[in-house]
């Protein structure tokens, strides 16, 4: 063996070109981890070869024409089509008896993504935009810093390709695209001198008549000095094209404005869309043409892999909207963390479905119950509301904080998360469980239930608008239930009222009841499956409490019931606790329960189980509350 380094800078014959000796150069792309360590280098047909062959001041030789077939001035093989020619030059090395070992071998080889075709790389003249040679560089770089970017990674991403990226090739050979409206002088290859002009004759000659004015024309209608100059028939990258869209669509026109608010795309359009819009920007208006970028990932099947109809795993949006419902379809899209690749699947659209469902649910029964109520003159002010009522429009107004936040941030799975869990854990799973009581019992236009209303009013209007983005056509089907007519994305925010907090009772009491609701509810559920209830309204129950939390929460005593759903509820100091009372343990201690079954007879109106039902001799089959509700005003509730 012997160090490349040693070999460089040798002469070698070539092996059937006489007249033609090659030498051997050092290449940091060439590795001894495949093959022997030395390769064959053409600078005229790749890009490492043409880098290095620079390096070493080599002659870019392209004996290739762009149909595949040496120019007819290539010795010996000129005419023949490239990948035909490798039999032949085989056989004539063999010839020349220098030819050591010929064998087919497998390796990895660049193809066509389209035709699955072998490709060939060729050098040929470009034009380009220099990076360096005005500061386009480094005047990117900086107003990069000015963007904010979504994710913040996108930042240090396109950062770092415009500082490694080379000179801007901004020409094609193709038979259609946007043209270079170039001449150049046939001898000095100098631009003609009238170029800008002749570039504003042109521009002027395709708004009337399309980009093929510029191919149809002589060169003599456009310059008089034709016969000295060449007329270029390259056209321009097409990400330049769409890099000026900033100029072409925001600056042409008085009711938009530039730089754009937001560019939305993926994550590939770092080095496409956003890097060659960033460039065209900085260069003509001395800024990035747009305050925000966000990035997304790519839609995959569900084991992660491209989505192709080939390979059998593409679904159609079609089918998803015709299965479940563009709302649905708007949903899973913003429940993705669209950060990182978003996968599809059937099974992930059910589930997306059951959470939609959860949500115009909650919405539903919301309207329902909001039947007949008229804001205008039955809503309370907030602060005479019952204090669940009250905590209920606090929550809402919390929740609406963080989701604007979220929008403005585009944090869309976000806002999927806390509006689902808003209305499964929040109102579903607690307020509106408690609440149907008051509802449905309480006296039609008492305080107690229009408390309860108003509450539900401004969650509602709350709610819709939260939904909007992402849920369109069902915010505004709810928008236009409740008899307005212009459509809902029309509306701003609304304007959730503030809760000015009571002593007596705070979010930390809420919090706490929360949690022994859950607990108590677990207890009741074992009950239920061994037969001693039906239902939790069939049983009371004890709740036994550390002396600082039994002064804590036994102001709620008396309508404690209606929060555990059950006929009779009371907390008790933990020093009465019996032996018979069970365990359940809580974030922070322990409570104990002794839960029984209700006594007394059922109410047919409330379900409750109480001793008073029967004592009325013109309503037998009613508790004494439901004869209040019925006969007065009504009960008065202050907690819940």
């Amino acid at each position: 063996t012997i160090r490349g380094d040693k070999l460089a800078g040798l002469k070698l014959q070539h092996p059937f070109y006489d007249d033609r000796q090659v030498p051997v150069i050092l290449g940091d792309h060439v590795t001894v981890e495949a093959g022997t360590g030395a390769v064959h280098t053409a600078p005229g047909h790749g890009v490492e070869d043409f880098n290095v062959g620079k390096q070493y001041g080599i002659e870019i030789y392209n004996p290739m024409g762009g149909n595949g077939v040496y120019l007819e001035s290539t010795p010996i093989f000129g005419g023949q089509y490239i990948w035909k020619a490798n039999k032949a030059i085989v056989e004539l090395l063999q010839e020349n008896n220098v030819l050591l070992h010929v064998e087919d071998i497998d390796h990895s080889y660049p193809h066509c993504w389209r035709h699955k075709t072998p490709t060939a790389f060729r050098t040929t003249p470009q034009w380009f935009v220099s990076m360096d040679k005005h500061d386009l560089r480094k005047n990117a770089l900086a107003e990069i810093r000015h963007v904010k970017w979504v994710p913040e990674w996108g930042e240090s991403r396109i950062s770092s390709m415009i500082e490694s990226r080379p000179e801007w090739c901004i020409s094609r050979q193709r038979t259609w695209g946007v043209p270079i409206t170039l001449f150049t002088h046939k001898e000095t290859g100098e631009l003609h001198p009238d170029t800008l002009e002749i570039m504003e004759d042109v521009a002027k000659k395709v708004e009337k008549s399309g980009i093929d004015a510029w191919f149809d024309a002589d060169a003599s209608e456009l310059i008089n000095d034709a016969d000295d100059y060449d007329k270029t028939t390259d056209v321009l990258d097409v990400w330049f094209d769409s890099g000026v869209s900033h100029f072409a669509v925001l600056s042409a026109r008085d009711y938009l404005t530039e730089p754009a608010d937001l560019y939305l795309e993926g994550s590939d359009q770092h080095r496409g869309w956003f890097q060659s819009s960033l460039l065209t920007g900085t260069a003509i208006n001395k800024h990035a043409p747009y305050k925000q970028v966000l990035t997304h990932g790519y839609v995959v099947a569900k084991d992660g892999r491209k989505m192709s109809k080939s390979l059998g795993n593409f679904i159609s949006l079609k089918e998803i909207i015709d299965t479940y419902g563009a709302d649905v379809l708007r949903l899973w899209c913003a429940s993705a963390d669209y950060t990182k690749e978003i996968t599809v699947s059937d099974e992930i659209m059910k589930r997306v479905s059951d959470g939609y469902r959860r949500i115009r649910n909650t919405a539903r029964f919301l309207i329902g119950n909001l039947n007949e109520f008229n804001a205008q003159s039955q809503l309370l002010p907030v602060n005479e509301c019952v204090l669940l009522d009250q905590w209920a429009i606090k929550q809402a107004g919390q929740l609406q904080t963080e989701i604007t936040d979220d929008y403005h941030n585009y944090q869309f799975h976000q806002i999927y998360q806390k509006l689902h869990h808003f209305c499964s854990q929040d109102m579903g799973a607690f307020y509106l469980d408690v609440l149907k009581d008051r509802l449905y019992t309480a006296q039609k236009d008492s305080l107690a239930r229009r408390s309860a209303q108003t509450a539900m009013h401004h969650i509602l209007q709350a709610m819709i608008r939260w939904m909007a983005p992402i849920m369109t056509y069902t915010a505004d089907e709810i928008w236009r239930l409740l008899g307005n007519e212009e459509n809902i994305l029309f509306q701003q925010w609304y304007q959730v009222p503030e809760v000015v907090g009571s002593s007596k009772w705070t979010e930390q009491e809420w919090d706490l009841l929360r949690e022994i609701r859950n607990a108590n509810s677990k207890l009741l559920e074992q009950m239920r499956i061994k037969g001693d209830i039906g239902s939790s309204l069939d049983a009371a129950v004890a709740i036994y409490l550390d002396d600082k939390i039994y002064q804590q929460l036994k102001p709620i005593n008396a309508e404690l019931r209606f929060v555990l759903i059950t006929s009779g509820a009371q907390f008790l100091p933990m020093v009465d606790k019996p032996e018979k009372a069970e365990e359940c343990q809580l974030e922070h201690g322990s409570i104990y329960i002794v839960a029984t079954v209700a006594m007394g007879e059922k109410c047919v109106r409330c379900w409750h189980k109480r001793a008073d039902v029967g004592q009325h001799s013109e309503h037998k089959e009613l508790c004494a509350r439901c004869i209040s509700n019925i006969e007065t005003e009504g009960e008065t509730r202050v907690y819940a």
